[in-house]
């Protein structure tokens, strides 16, 4: 959408502390995802964590009221920006990242009373902080999708009109990636 981005959220648990050699799998496959993820069509940019070199962080990086430390004070999530909605479904649910996250409970608690996800637009040059969109996460888990915080399954444009997925242009987004080589 021209003069916005969309943000993304995501927040997890994982079934065992980060250092758990269950966990092995997600954490040796996380960096190739990653620049698979950052090499798509449609990214802009992702928060790194406090602890990391690059990318730098969007803020201390803070967790939402769901979240219960497994005595690690860690839980999966990300923060990136979108040109739109088609360009992440493409880049989450297929390729790389789409053969990690069908693995997802195999390190994950189901997302049964939080939401895996909030989405939300912002102006074109707004980078949201990890508490600001903890922020919107919550409102989506309280208040259900809005203009505020939303899904996949109920989008809303920047202006607030409800929308919904082109699956058309997800499935074109996802099929150029497979054969540029990035399945």
């Amino acid at each position: 959408m021209r003069g916005y981005w969309l943000a993304a959220y995501t927040f997890g648990q994982f079934l065992d502390r980060a250092d758990s050699p269950a966990l092995k799998d997600f954490f040796d496959s996380e960096p190739a995802v990653l620049r698979r993820l950052e090499a798509s069509a449609g990214f802009i940019a992702r928060s790194g964590y406090d602890s990391g070199e690059d990318p730098k962080s969007w803020g201390t990086q803070v967790f939402p009221k769901y979240w219960q430390d497994n005595g690690d004070g860690w839980a999966p999530s990300s923060l990136s920006l979108w040109t739109d909605p088609e360009a992440l479904a493409a880049a989450t649910y297929h390729g790389l990242h789409g053969a990690a996250f069908k693995r997802g409970r195999e390190w994950n608690l189901p997302a049964i009373n939080w939401p895996g996800y909030a989405l939300w637009w912002v102006k074109s040059g707004h980078r949201p902080d990890w508490q600001e969109a903890v922020e919107r996460h919550e409102h989506l888990g309280d208040h259900g999708p809005s203009p505020r915080a939303f899904t996949f399954k109920q989008l809303y444009l920047p202006d607030g009109t409800p929308s919904k997925l082109d699956s058309a242009k997800v499935k074109n987004l996802a099929g150029t990636r497979q054969h540029s080589g990035e399945a």
